[in-house]
């Protein structure tokens, strides 16, 4: 049997499904060791895997960090330049000692340490994304956060798209300086830019998503294969007071900035609790550990509470509004409910852009999320057939997908 490293970064929605992924493989009889930040030690060993820490060393309870990387502008660019590039050498080191033994690696899109690991030691290694925002077809361009406006030029044809790149690769180019260097000094050729092309393995390239979302594009990576959200369930229980909750009335509508938005809420609670007051429904709001997130004067019927099991509160809802983050998003599609999006940084603007062209959801990006667009918006998710059909139906497609079941077959066979 074999020992899969599996590299990830950043929020829980990058953790969770290499959790998926980490229990379909010790289904088999294999040891699945996953090396992410040290803050997810307990959860990850408490699921019973084999955990390493991989720097560098970021808490989501960071506040005042976890704000600037929620920034619509440069939100990217500090994961980049400021976090990731400059700490290329530790997480190398990090994941050579992960590597020990080991019989492939699996790298997320910002683990740019992981191609090099798998370079010096020989070992196979695959390449995952999360969302079609990674791949930034030509065919198929994504909304991109810094300039969501542009867009608008997709109708022109691929060439906007190639030269919207061609841009950005110049604009980002001295983000990974740092990581350039560092192959050079391993002896290693320069290969291609780790942000684009240098993320995907020759191996093969998974994306973790389904394909209601995004589909295969002939500019994507020959060998990439589109396998489903890998789904983690379980590994957070269900507060029993929202239980009670939920089963004292009719459906509420949830709201939930997930865990890193949450942490840049603004005034995105209080002005839900507003637009809940005038609808006079049911509500649930996923505040995080932020007293500051829960609205002064919250109406009769609505709870506020730290956090909740996606997989478990979604399916209960009648309209889920979130961040669009791709966690959050793949639950919100698998439990069938309309959406309405709240878009902030990095790949959230592009899944809110995609599921609204699904039919299932609506957006509001921050700067006009205001009680009265939100009630209005939610008026329209609540009443209107179309988007409660079409999200059933989105729903039950994605629930038959194998994300995990998928994925790992591909990583098994690239052993």
């Amino acid at each position: 049997m074999s020992r899969i490293v599996l590299a990830c970064w950043g929020s829980y929605g990058d953790l969770f499904p290499s959790l998926a992924i980490a229990t379909r493989l010790k289904a088999l009889g294999h040891t699945p060791v996953i090396a992410s930040c040290p803050y997810y030690q307990s959860l990850v060993t408490g699921e019973g895997f084999e955990f390493r820490p991989l720097r560098p060393d970021v808490s989501p309870d960071d506040t005042p960090l976890i704000r600037r990387i929620m920034e619509p502008t440069r939100g990217s660019e500090i994961i980049i330049r400021e976090l990731i590039s400059p700490t290329v050498r530790d997480s190398y080191e990090d994941l050579v000692a992960a590597a020990e033994g080991a019989d492939l690696i699996v790298s997320h899109p910002i683990t740019f340490a992981a191609p090099l690991v798998a370079a010096k030691l020989k070992l196979p290694w695959v390449s995952t994304v999360l969302s079609p925002l990674s791949f930034f077809s030509s065919y198929d361009f994504p909304v991109l956060p810094n300039m969501p406006s542009a867009i608008a030029l997709r109708h022109l044809g691929p060439w906007t798209g190639r030269l919207l790149m061609t841009i950005a690769r110049r604009i980002t180019a001295p983000w990974v300086a740092p990581v350039h260097a560092f192959r050079a000094e391993l002896g290693l050729p320069r290969g291609a830019d780790p942000l684009y092309e240098g993320q995907f393995s020759p191996h093969g390239t998974l994306a973790l998503f389904s394909r209601l979302l995004g589909d295969r594009q002939r500019d994507w990576p020959a060998n990439s294969r589109v396998t489903g959200f890998p789904f983690s369930n379980g590994a957070i229980p269900m507060p029993a007071e929202l239980s009670a909750f939920l089963d004292a009335g009719e459906p509420p509508v949830v709201f939930t900035l997930g865990t890193s938005a949450v942490s840049a809420a603004g005034s995105f609670y209080d002005e839900s609790a507003q637009a809940i007051a005038e609808l006079k429904c049911r509500a649930v709001l996923l505040v995080g550990r932020h007293p500051e997130n829960i609205p002064r004067h919250l109406p009769p019927h609505v709870m506020a509470i730290d956090s909740a099991p996606h997989d478990q509160l979604f399916p209960r809802a009648a309209v889920v509004v979130h961040q669009g983050g791709a966690g959050t998003t793949g639950q919100a599609m698998r439990a069938g409910r309309p959406e309405l999006v709240a878009p902030h940084a990095h790949d959230q603007p592009d899944n809110a852009y995609r599921v609204k062209n699904l039919g299932i959801a609506r957006v509001l990006y921050p700067t006009r999320y205001t009680a009265s667009r939100v009630a209005d918006e939610l008026k329209t998710l609540l009443s209107e057939k179309r988007y409660i059909e079409r999200a059933d139906m989105v729903g039950r497609q994605v629930r038959a997908e194998t994300g995990a079941e998928s994925a790992v077959a591909a990583m098994l066979a690239a052993i």
